[in-house]
């Protein structure tokens, strides 16, 4: 079992930047690839980016290719996702997951946390 709580969201401008934070409990958060998803007001959750358990293999979505970063630190439990030049369809509940693979498939994650608010104003 593991648990993700998500934390960083806020509100911001557009062009502007914010880092998200990941922090895992419970069961070895070293042995999980992790994903970040988001869903925006009236659509279906999207995936956004995944990482594997040594953060050596990263795979993007076309939309957040070049602005978004994702990283990990292990050793502290957690994952990051940077987000720079901010737009306002980046307005989403961002949701962090914990699975077995490198995967855009939102059924191979196991664990989520409740996600956490992003708000890009124009």
């Amino acid at each position: 079992q593991v648990q993700l709580v998500e934390s960083g969201g806020g509100l911001v401008q557009a062009g502007g930047s914010l880092r998200l934070s990941c922090a895992a409990s419970g069961r070895s958060f070293s042995v999980y690839s992790m994903g970040w998803f988001r869903q925006a007001p009236g659509k279906v959750r999207e995936f956004v980016v995944a990482i594997s358990s040594d953060g050596s293999n990263t795979d993007y979505a076309d939309s957040v290719k070049g602005r978004f970063t994702v990283a990990r630190v292990n050793t502290k439990n957690t994952m990051y996702l940077q987000m720079t030049s901010l737009k306002p369809e980046d307005t989403a509940v961002y949701y962090c997951a914990a699975g077995i693979s490198v995967t855009r498939r939102q059924w191979s994650y196991a664990y989520w946390g409740q996600g956490t608010q992003v708000t890009v104003s124009s």
